[in-house]
């Protein structure tokens, strides 16, 4: 998998698999479990994707736009969902030689200053694993508090 191309797997329409921990920080806050439909589209010869998120049982959806940049080889990730109507801060890595992605930021939770880890894993044909983990600002203590598993739904593109 080249860098340019690290999302090209992520292409098309997907119904998703979403467990969310209720409180992102506690481990022990229990697990919410819901499904979302995701289309996804590459641009720019694969250095760019954008995938649009809706989740029917939920009160949001949400966007990712993905940027390849050429000149460090590294990946940037910006969410946002319809709740805030913001841009989030992004979070920024790579893929390595293992087809794992990792992908690293700062933001806050509840007023909490933390750091963001994306991680894609288990990337085939009609697999991938995605996780988003938490951890208290200065601290290693890292928190799993979404993890989504995308089995295909139909490949292909979308109009945007």
């Amino acid at each position: 998998m080249t860098e340019e191309y690290g999302f090209g797997f992520f292409d098309g329409a997907w119904t998703v698999r979403n467990r969310r921990l209720v409180d992102c920080l506690d481990p022990d806050s229990g697990w919410d479990e819901f499904d979302g439909h995701t289309a996804g589209r590459l641009f720019r010869d694969g250095r760019a994707h954008v995938d649009d998120i809706v989740f029917p049982s939920r009160d949001f959806s949400g966007m990712t736009l993905r940027l390849y940049e050429p000149d460090t080889g590294e990946w940037t990730l910006n969410w946002s969902d319809s709740r805030t109507g913001r841009l989030d801060p992004p979070v920024r890595g790579r893929f390595g030689a293992d087809g794992t992605g990792v992908f690293l930021g700062d933001d806050h939770y509840r007023g909490t200053p933390v750091r963001v880890r994306f991680r894609w894993s288990g990337i085939g044909p009609d697999t991938a694993r995605w996780e988003q983990a938490f951890a208290p600002a200065g601290t290693e203590a890292w928190v799993v508090n979404w993890v989504v598993t995308p089995p295909p739904r139909e490949r292909g593109g979308f109009s945007l």
